[in-house]
């Protein structure tokens, strides 16, 4: 058969050939190494070669392994089970659109061998995924990095799902931007509204027509209660869900089997007391008001706010407005 490719190219093409189809589990025998060249790139040569050229390979530092059995690739920079959990964090992340989930599961998958991507078989059910369908997102993320770099404004349209499930321009904004989180499966922009006079945190995913301004970013340690900076625990387990009041601090009682997901919520920070009834605690964490009413609110049967009194007040308030929908 006639060289589609020159002879020296058999090197790198060896090295392919195993990082695609071999594994500890699947090596490759010289004589299959060798059908291999010839059908995928039109290269024929000997065993003594491809000998010769798994010899340099290993000289070079290329982790391979031989045996009677055959060669294969002993080390790869990402084992398949890690490659298994970047692919369901693409998978979960809701900020991502299908279209980009499904092509940075294809680049993953290309970390691994062929072996690999046969297992992957949810890649092919990305859509069934609860998915933004905002396309600017990663555009979105070049830019806030540059802002963030330069020190300037950004300016942008927020937006909200209608009825018709897209989304709609609600206001607009400019901001200077600090940080991007993720948190609750969700990317947000920290950033401080010029508009309003304090933080705010908006999902990048309801962000579009973003660019960046000329106006300086006011410095974060002028923003009202970041004037020691970002403590990002402290952040996280103050905003279960990323409200924008000031947080302050919160006890309630809990039902004593719900420790659990108090301490997934708000961390080993929370302050947790035995009480009288030993069916119960007495926790207190510094939280914003306003996520702890909705927090509450999901775990109702099971928590009840002691402190402040205004946020026990809003809870019975909101109760009470419950309840007549079902009378």
């Amino acid at each position: 058969m006639e060289s589609f490719e020159p002879k020296k190219l058999a090197l790198i093409r060896i090295w392919q050939i195993l990082k695609e189809y071999s594994d500890y589990e699947h090596p490759m025998t010289q004589e299959e190494i060798a059908a291999r060249l010839e059908k995928d790139y039109g290269i024929s040569i000997e065993r003594k070669a491809i000998s010769r050229n798994l010899s340099l390979l290993k000289e070079a530092g290329v982790n391979i392994e031989s045996s009677r059995a055959g060669s294969y690739i002993d080390y790869r920079e990402f084992e398949d089970s890690e490659l298994h959990m970047l692919i369901d964090g693409v998978l979960s992340s809701k900020h991502i659109t299908a279209r980009h989930s499904r092509d940075l599961i294809d680049r993953i998958c290309a970390l691994s061998n062929r072996y690999f991507r046969s297992s992957v078989k949810y890649i092919y059910s990305v859509n069934d995924w609860s998915k933004t369908d905002n396309q600017s997102l990663f555009y979105n993320i070049e830019l806030i990095d540059t802002a963030i770099e330069e020190g300037r404004q950004l300016h942008y349209d927020y937006n909200k799902y209608g009825m018709d499930k897209k989304l709609h321009k609600t206001s607009q904004q400019y901001v200077s931007p600090y940080q991007m989180i993720l948190h609750n499966q969700r990317y947000y922009l920290m950033a401080y509204s010029e508009y309003w006079g304090n933080m705010v945190f908006h999902r990048l995913d309801h962000i579009t027509n973003m660019t960046i301004t000329d106006k300086k970013a006011t410095p974060i340690a002028k923003a009202p209660g970041y004037e020691k900076g970002i403590d990002f625990k402290d952040l996280s387990s103050a905003m279960p869900y990323m409200y924008t009041d000031r947080p302050e601090r919160v006890e309630f009682l809990a039902d004593i089997g719900i420790i659990d997901q108090i301490v997934d919520w708000f961390g080993t920070g929370a302050r947790i007391m035995k009480t009288d009834d030993e069916g119960k605690v007495r926790v207190s964490i510094k939280a914003s008001p306003n996520a702890m009413e909705h927090w509450a609110m999901q775990y109702l049967s099971h928590v009840e706010i002691v402190q402040p009194e205004s946020l026990r007040a809003r809870m019975r308030a909101a109760l009470e407005n419950g309840l007549k929908k079902y009378d």
